[in-house]
């Protein structure tokens, strides 16, 4: 099993006050050392570093260094890799805004998501976000709730 990996994960995973915390770390850890490929996007990293750099958002910001830091191992891990936008990925974009009724608002960070999502194949988002259950086709696997799918 393999696929993108949201930033609520990443968030749980850096904050150790979140009740979640164990479980992304436990999580995080199985697929670094996993044969299987994780996807991030461009959008899920600088979400990260949005919140964990921002002092009214997160309880205990980090510099921009810490952040990174906390990142790299998964940037430079061959079983990470960053997903892109290619030259038909408005072609998708639009597929998907068509099948819901009045997106708007922050719902469009994960309508980018569920798009470069099925332009590159990617079937299953690991996340705590209930809003990708509203996009046809993308399995929501909640690492932080249910038991890890490596035991």
């Amino acid at each position: 099993m393999a696929g993108i990996i949201d930033t609520n994960i990443l968030l749980y995973a850096v904050n150790r006050d979140a009740e979640e915390h164990p479980r992304a770390v436990d999580f995080l850890t199985a697929a670094g050392t996993s044969h299987d490929r994780w996807y991030f996007t461009e959008g899920i990293l600088y979400e990260f570093f949005r919140v964990t750099t921002h002092p009214k958002v997160f309880d205990r910001p980090l510099t921009w260094r810490e952040a990174l830091q906390f990142l790299e191992p998964f940037l430079q891990s061959p079983n990470f890799d960053i997903v892109h936008a290619g030259e038909k990925h408005w072609e998708f974009l639009e597929h998907i805004l068509s099948e819901l009724n009045h997106p708007s608002g922050n719902l469009f960070f994960d309508i980018r998501t569920a798009a470069l999502m099925r332009e590159h194949g990617i079937r299953e988002i690991y996340s705590a976000d209930t809003d990708f259950l509203q996009f046809s086709g993308i399995k929501v696997i909640n690492p932080v709730k249910s038991p890890s799918h490596f035991s």
